[in-house]
């Protein structure tokens, strides 16, 4: 991915007769134009020319309470809808608090156009009140980025910035508005140089068919599949190939509903917390077809013993992953949509290679590892929870949640039926990130069930986002699974640092359902396992936003887990 500040226009539209228009006003028509109709943004002194001329436009601005939530939302609202997400924030704090959110989305490579305020152009550089050097702070975690030093520049970048968000692998981009370039009024027009093509092809025909020799000589083959087929609208081509070939499927985090978790050919997330039955077939599948992932540590363990005796067909449209991290047989860059449609090892002359033996091993290893909720003890086992509420839950359902343990459960226990019905932090870990992406998705898709999955820990990072569901009643499900602990990190210190819990014991918490309703959301504890059905019925039948408190063992941990630096193979257990 590259970064740079401006790009050159190729000549100036000058028309006597328009009526001038400031900067701001022709960035928020710029953005109306790119079909864009809900921003989340928070006011401040650079941006304020832009705020000062929005209620002129038909933008649906949500204002969120943190400028890391307005950012996280927008990501939320991209993802549920597969549209760019667009957040707005002023310069100084304003700006670096959307840092975050724009890692968050280049590492999950989500498209969110990033707009901040800067200070007066003439004061750039001299350490103002409010400057930073946001261009320079998010050079690493951004596609692209812009500085406005024009007026009239402001509808080409803003086009080009929404293109270059959503093209290839999408991701951030970043436009930094100074204020007088906000306030200065014109009537010209830069033209800009026309968008570069995107390369739409898929792996060459020699490359096609060294894949489906690969695939007919296969006696285990194993699909891996990653966020990139959602983002690659390859979804249903994906679909289509697992079934002509019969080839049982294992999914990364980003990738968990790309295939229906109740598929008969699924065998579950791999990895770190992934299911016995998908990290034994890794380990022991002699060929690899990754499609759309990326050999993600958190995916594959100790490298180095991640399928060893496998060969690997990897599609991707990023180029720059094929043969990164693990060499590959066959690489396929370019559509992984067309890539996956144009695989046909079995057509023709082909002759589909008996697997049988190994479709066996794998699909009892499912049933014999198949997970018991009947835990003993007598707190609420959030796995069962979890499990009844998405098979309860409406068929179209979205799932967000925040980053620690309940992040796994859900990923483990909970059912989906499509890739934008799972909304969570996958490669920077994002804690805070479940709630303002919760009301972000469902303000982009209002008609589906939203629920948001969190933690104590996890929510008190952006709990201030409870004041927007309440100032625009939305209606978004919170789960709030409370151990009062921060339960991932006291599970490593009590496995792998010998019980020191050091700083992770949040015995202080508030009572979370009483904190709700201070911010006038309807609010209920679950305490004991008896009172779980009828408040997952509570739950998913109260109209508005409405948060459930529920009280979970301290000492429960998520099982398996890899240890670092270990094979998948060697999973503990309980």
């Amino acid at each position: 991915m590259t970064t740079a500040t401006q790009f050159e226009r190729q000549d100036t539209e000058v028309a006597t007769d328009r009526p001038a228009k400031s900067g701001a006003l022709l960035l928020l028509e710029s953005i109306e134009a790119q079909g864009v109709d809900t921003i989340f943004g928070y006011p401040g002194g650079a941006i304020m020319p832009v705020y000062d001329v929005l209620p002129r436009t038909s933008l649906r601005h949500i204002l969120c309470r943190h400028e890391q939530g307005c950012g996280m939302a927008a990501i939320g609202y991209a993802r549920a809808t597969g549209r760019v997400g667009t957040a707005l924030a002023t310069s100084g704090p304003g700006a670096t608090n959307l840092v975050t959110a724009i890692a968050d989305a280049y590492l999950d490579s989500v498209p969110v156009v990033f707009i901040t305020g800067q200070v007066p152009s003439n004061l750039m550089g001299t350490d103002a009140f409010q400057e930073v050097d946001i261009i320079g702070i998010t050079m690493p975690i951004v596609k692209h980025s812009y500085i406005a030093r024009d007026p009239a520049d402001i509808p080409g970048m803003v086009a080009e910035a929404y293109f270059i968000a959503a093209e290839g692998r999408p991701g951030p981009v970043l436009i930094d508005l100074p204020k007088d370039v906000a306030n200065a009024l014109t009537t010209e027009r830069h033209r800009w140089r026309p968008y570069p093509k995107v390369k739409p092809d898929m792996g060459t025909s020699k490359d096609i068919k060294a894949a489906e020799q690969l695939m007919r000589d296969a006696k285990k083959p194993l699909f891996y599949i990653g966020g990139g087929i959602a983002q690659g609208d390859g979804v249903a081509e994906l679909r289509e190939l697992v079934e002509r070939t019969d080839i049982p499927v294992v999914s990364t985090l980003k990738g968990l509903g790309s295939l229906p978790s109740d598929h008969p050919q699924y065998l579950g997330m791999l990895g770190m917390h992934g299911l016995k039955a998908a990290n034994y077939a890794v380990q022991e599948c002699d060929l690899l077809i990754v499609a759309g992932a990326r050999f993600d540590d958190r995916a594959t363990g100790k490298l180095d013993t991640f399928a060893p005796h496998a060969k690997v067909i990897h599609m991707d449209i990023d180029i720059a992953e094929l043969g990164k991290l693990r060499r590959v047989n066959v690489g396929l860059d370019g559509s992984l949509k067309k890539n996956l449609a144009a695989l046909n090892p079995f057509g023709g002359d082909g002759k589909a290679p008996n697997i049988d033996e190994w479709r066996t091993l794998c699909y009892g290893r499912r049933t014999e590892y198949e997970w018991d909720y009947n835990a003993p003890g007598q707190f609420v086992y959030a796995p069962k929870l979890l499990h009844d509420l998405s098979r309860r839950a409406p068929d179209s359902a979205i799932f967000t949640c925040d980053v620690g343990q309940h992040q796994m459960w859900v990923a483990q226990h909970c059912y989906f039926d499509d890739p934008k019905d799972h909304i969570t932090s996958g490669g920077l870990g994002t804690m805070g990130f479940g709630l303002p992406a919760g009301l972000g998705a469902k303000l982009g898709a209002p008609e589906r069930t939203v629920i948001t999955v969190s933690g104590d820990g996890s929510i008190m990072m952006n709990i201030q986002e409870l004041a927007t569901l309440n100032r625009y009643n939305i209606p978004l499900k919170i789960v709030l699974l409370d151990n009062s602990v921060l339960g991932m990190v006291r599970q490593w210190q009590e496995v792998f640092f010998d019980k020191n819990y050091s700083e992770t014991i949040l015995d202080d918490n508030p009572d979370f359902a009483v904190l709700a309703r201070a911010f006038q959301i309807d609010a209920f504890t679950v305490n004991t396992r008896d009172e779980v059905d009828a408040g997952i019925d509570r739950l998913l039948s109260t109209e508005g936003p409405v948060l459930m408190h529920v009280k979970i063992d301290p000492n429960e941990n998520v099982w398996p887990l890899v240890p670092p630096g270990r094979s998948n193979a060697d999973m503990m257990e309980r």
